[in-house]
């Protein structure tokens, strides 16, 4: 699953990176190091020439819902059932987001304590969570929110949880923003859980549990667990 992250990013890198046409519109933005559910993040959608960046609230209120409280039970979608579920299964087809972060948190019990874990690319570039996104709009009120998906873990994960968000490389993400594929089962090549050799974790402290403390300490990794 993933349930707080980070992104702290070069916002010229970004541009380049995802190639995102309206950056004067969203950058510069604070460095983020504990980005939480209900919290506005930088997403990106398909454009007319190239991607637009934009900012939703993570954790999906479907268009049908009665109130927006349920975005905080729809912060992830299990990929392998998100074409089936009431929520997501119109959104797989013309409603996909990209979600950018620099890294993404972890929690492992060992013992009688839950110990954060920081995971990041092993290169430590950004890197985009697969996501869905939706309008709700209520009593003048328009909200766009998104989930982001999951799948099972890879090698290298598994020792922390039995699920990661889906981590989309550079040829995978077009292939996600493309509007013209709309069959469900066409995605399901992206969602193979990312390359445990391009990965690595660390421990860090429970600074980092409460989603009220920000900063770079977050992601400060521990020097004995």
């Amino acid at each position: 699953m993933c349930g707080r992250y980070t992104l702290y990013a070069d916002p010229d890198f970004l541009e380049r990176e995802f190639e995102i046409e309206n950056a004067t519109d969203v950058f510069p933005i604070e460095h983020r190091y504990n980005i939480a559910p209900s919290q506005d993040v930088l997403s990106i959608v398909a454009g007319k020439h190239a991607n637009r960046a934009g900012f939703m609230r993570w954790g999906l209120i479907p268009t049908w819902a009665k109130d927006s409280s349920i975005g905080y039970k729809m912060i992830n979608a299990r990929s392998e059932t998100a074409h089936e579920k009431p929520s997501f299964r119109s959104l797989i087809q013309k409603r996909r987001c990209l979600i950018i972060a620099s890294g993404f948190y972890e929690w492992r019990k060992e013992g009688i304590k839950k110990q954060p874990y920081y995971i990041q690319l092993s290169s430590k570039e950004p890197f985009v969570f697969a996501g869905l996104w939706d309008r709700w709009k209520h009593d003048g009120d328009t909200i766009v929110s998104c989930t982001i998906l999951t799948t099972k873990a890879n090698e290298k994960m598994a020792t922390l949880h039995d699920r990661m968000p889906v981590i989309l490389d550079r040829e995978e993400r077009q292939d996600w923003l493309n509007g013209n594929i709309t069959d469900p089962h066409l995605l399901e090549p992206l969602y193979t859980p990312y390359s445990s050799e391009k990965m690595s974790y660390y421990p860090v402290t429970s600074f980092v549990s409460s989603p009220k403390n920000e900063g770079p300490a977050c992601i400060e990794e521990m020097t004995s667990v």
